[in-house]
């Protein structure tokens, strides 16, 4: 133990009260400083959005740019988006100097006293969000450690990530959230043919997959990826994110999902011929739904499920699991903010999300071999790159 540490243990009460005084206006002054900035960058930030076309037809998902071969690009045919080059690239975290030296200042003094907080005044500074942030990021490795000021910074990047790349405005989907299919249009798209029908789902998953991969480049550090790395994060995490954003044009109340224009309910798909697939996916919705997700949340639970360091083929493993360590802590630091934090055990698991994506491929590989030529000559090219090339049959 340390001179300083002997010392501070023999402080009178009112000595220590002092000093606690002190720390706590210097941490006040400090998150003041700290809170002016980010309100500083969030003006700048706003300024370009000013100038952007509403969604859903905002974003032009350009060609894949993360040095690896895809082409990001949709099929020839109607279901393209409306051609807008994307100008604003995903942010970069920089720490400031300020606050690399408050994180050393903190972590030495942290050390210095751990001996006393543990055994004389556990609680003494139990209230201080700086502490808490700092026994939040204990069991992290020296990598993953961030300030304070760069969690707030990476919560803006996830959530300004979400916002300007979903396909339909929450507004907007409220206002439609009632207006369903007649009858005679539920039936004509239940006497569609097999292949039409799926041909017209393939194309709108493909545009709203775009939009997830733009979601990607504009998540802070997922362009540092190796480019593999890129890849293999989207093959395996585009479906899931579909499904999460799905829940977004979900009505739980009767249970319809919004579909070219309204909300249609299960059977309008009969004639795709995989009930059960939709039936789940339906479900999936459902029991999001259920959790009353803000955008925030969805925008943190979307960026958590994509960088996944679990996927198998991953080059640089480490370094998707450094990021996603970091966009773990800004989603625990901003339920706890909201006093949220029970809906980390809620969400979905793992697994449910990965059941309903192998049943997609299952249902895929079908109607494959009933309609060989269907997937090859009108599929969208981006779809065929993610989900054909795995369902290959030797």
């Amino acid at each position: 133990m340390s001179r300083d540490a002997v010392k501070f243990g023999r402080m009178s009460k009112k000595q220590r009260a002092i000093l606690q005084a002190e720390v706590q206006k210097l941490l006040k002054e400090q998150r003041t400083e700290i809170s002016a900035s980010l309100q500083s960058s969030e003006s700048q930030a706003e300024q370009p959005s000013t100038t952007t076309p509403e969604l859903p037809h905002s974003i032009q998902p350009s060609t894949w740019s993360g040095h690896g071969k895809w082409d990001f690009s949709c099929s020839t045919r109607n279901c393209s988006l409306p051609r807008l080059q994307l100008q604003r690239e995903p942010l970069v975290l920089h720490t400031p100097e300020k606050a690399q030296a408050e994180v050393t200042i903190r972590k030495n003094y942290l050390r210095d006293q751990q001996h006393h907080f543990e055994n004389v005044r556990p609680n003494v500074f139990h209230n201080i969000e700086s502490y808490c942030s700092l026994n939040f990021c204990s069991c992290l490795p020296p990598e993953c450690m961030v300030s304070a000021s760069e969690i707030e910074l990476l919560m803006q990047n996830v959530v300004f990530a979400h916002q300007e790349t979903c396909q339909f405005p929450n507004e907007n989907l409220k206002i439609l959230r009632w207006e369903t299919f007649s009858p005679e249009q539920m039936q004509r798209f239940q006497q569609k043919p097999m292949d039409q029908m799926w041909d017209s789902c393939v194309c709108h998953i493909t545009d709203a997959i775009q939009y997830i991969v733009e979601f990607a480049k504009r998540l802070s550090g997922f362009m540092d990826l190796n480019p593999n790395d890129q890849i293999v994060l989207l093959k395996a995490g585009a479906m899931e994110l579909l499904l999460i954003r799905m829940s977004r044009a979900f009505n739980c109340y009767n249970n319809t999902v919004y579909f070219e224009g309204k909300y249609a309910q299960l059977e309008l798909f009969h004639s795709l011929g995989c009930s059960d697939l939709i039936s789940s996916m339906f479900d999936f919705c459902q029991s999001l739904c259920a959790l009353n997700l803000s955008e925030q949340e969805m925008a943190f639970f979307s960026a958590i499920t994509l960088l996944n360091p679990g996927h198998l083929w991953l080059q640089e493993k480490h370094k998707v699991d450094t990021l996603y360590r970091k966009i773990h802590l800004a989603f625990r630091h901003l339920l706890r903010r909201t006093h949220r934090e029970f809906i980390l055990m809620k969400l979905p698991e793992k697994a449910k999300l990965s059941s309903i994506c192998q049943l997609h491929l299952e249902k895929l590989n079908i109607f494959r071999q009933m309609y060989p030529s269907i997937a090859w000559e009108k599929f969208p090219p981006l779809y065929k790159e993610l989900f054909i090339s795995e369902t290959e049959t030797s």
